[in-house]
């Protein structure tokens, strides 16, 4: 890292939206990332995942199987998708253009991102709403409209001050994880047969998998925008581990508390049962705790904020040529806000683990085939060799429509339709297998396997020829 770099200080608001970072902004090492990926999932809606994976029916041994088994195995294609950030120096959807083009990306993949951002962040804002009003005793509907406004002035400073507040949030979580897993076993009083592991239903243990592993990949469209300004000499496997153990492991943890903390008889709601588990040590650290999980939960509210204000600016920016600049930003990130307020107000706490279950099976199938397509292109078809001025133009080598990569998408979504399980309808193959979704397990080898077909007409030689003119200009 050169000693010109311009280091962006956490009180400074970023200027950069969907651009490209060049070199001498670059900033930052790779075991920063363990701030943000393990504190970005010390949060109630986080552990609200685990409430709803034992909401499904298997007992609490194999909801805490699955939780481990799926939080490692989800995380692991999302930290792939980190190790792309130093490497491109762009957010993470502006470089599915180089597989799905440059308005193909813009009416698939990013139309399935903001449906990511807004179901996230109106969770998150649920359950915001209610922590406040159970701390602070604020109405709830006020709590949603504060959530939002908080997490929308961190989004808007931006990069800097999201990293900035997770490293502050870093040992407080541990803490805060620490005290609840003493809580949860001192409480006690788990019903019977929770720890029996012979007694084994599939269908259930699996949705919970899914569930899980749907929650990490869910990150997957936007972690290496937090990974975009660190140096092109961080490698992939520093990228990689620092993102995969710090988030597979916090979400083992987080996940597993949440089932615990529901576990006695599953009829609290997520606020009420961590409320009750923290006060479970002393009276009143109940509340300490929900404080810190909210904490946790606006700063997460942030990240999907400032992703899904720069999902917006993308798709506007493949219709009609926009400047990165601060307003524009600023624009879209009120407008995030505003949507998501709105939508919790609609939803409210009392639909919340219906909203929320759905939308995170139906989320996991939406960006399977996706994370299939985008890592095999990265490390198998391309090996991050890529022109980053064709990226920006909209009749560039990379095309309007990158018909390679949103085939390879369609056949993967189609293979995964037999497979699927949600409330409102069960694929064919899953109901002659009892209800068992096995979806994922379909969807991301099909997907991969049919780009790598399809893939082999590209003109790897002539593109590689000019990523080496273009980096020698931009080093």
């Amino acid at each position: 890292m050169s000693s010109d770099n311009k280091v962006l200080a956490p009180s400074q608001v970023e200027t950069r939206s969907v651009d490209w970072v060049p070199h001498n902004e670059r900033f930052g090492k790779s075991r920063d990332l363990r701030n943000v990926w393990f504190v970005g999932n010390v949060n109630l809606t986080a552990m609200a995942t685990g409430v709803v994976a034992l909401s499904l029916g298997a007992n609490l041994i194999w909801t805490i199987i699955a939780v481990v088994t799926g939080s490692l195995f989800g995380t692991f294609f999302m930290a792939f998708h980190s190790a792309q950030g130093p490497q491109l120096g762009l957010p993470q959807l502006v470089q599915s253009r180089a597989q799905f083009g440059y308005i193909g990306a813009a009416f698939t993949v990013w139309i399935f991102a903001l449906v990511n951002y807004i179901a996230y962040n109106t969770s998150d804002a649920i359950l915001s709403g209610s922590a406040i009003h159970q701390v602070f005793k604020i109405p709830t509907q006020l709590g949603f409209l504060l959530a939002a406004a908080i997490a929308t002035t961190i989004a808007i400073y931006g990069y800097s001050q999201i990293h900035y507040v997770n490293k502050i949030l870093y040992w407080p979580s541990i803490i805060a994880l620490g005290a609840m897993t003493i809580g949860v076993f001192v409480r006690g009083s788990f019903p019977a047969k929770a720890w029996d592991i012979t007694d084994f239903k599939l269908a259930p243990t699996m949705s919970a998998f899914v569930i899980i592993a749907g929650f990490q990949l869910g990150w997957a469209p936007y972690v290496s925008d937090y990974s975009r300004y660190l140096p092109a000499s961080e490698g992939v496997k520093s990228t990689f581990t620092s993102t995969y153990w710090a988030s597979a492991l916090s979400g083992v943890w987080v996940f597993g508390l949440g089932s615990l903390a529901s576990g006695p008889d599953g009829k609290l709601t997520p606020v009420e049962a961590f409320k009750k588990v923290g006060d479970s040590i002393f009276p009143g650290f109940g509340t300490i705790l929900l404080i810190l999980l909210l904490a946790g939960l606006l700063v997460v509210m942030s990240v999907n904020a400032y992703g899904g204000s720069l999902t917006l600016i993308s798709m506007l920016d493949s219709i009609k040529k926009v400047n990165p600049t601060k307003a524009i930003r600023l624009v879209s990130l009120l407008i995030m806000g505003v949507t998501v307020w709105g939508i919790a107000q609609f939803v409210g706490e009392a639909r919340f683990n219906t909203f929320y279950g759905n939308a995170l099976v139906f989320l996991a199938y939406l960006f399977t085939p996706w994370t299939a397509v985008n890592l095999i292109d990265y490390f198998f078809v391309r090996k991050g060799v890529y022109v980053i001025s064709e990226i920006f133009k909209k009749d560039g080598i990379y095309g309007r429509w990158g018909w390679r990569g949103n085939l390879a998408y369609l056949i993967g979504f189609v293979a995964m339709i037999p497979f699927f399980v949600t409330t409102p309808f069960t694929g064919p193959i899953a109901k002659s297998l009892g209800g068992v979704d096995y979806s994922l397990f379909v969807g991301l080898p099909v997907s991969a396997i049919a780009y790598l077909i399809l893939a082999r007409g590209i003109d790897l030689k002539k593109e590689s020829e000019m990523a080496s003119a273009e980096g020698n200009l931009t080093k």
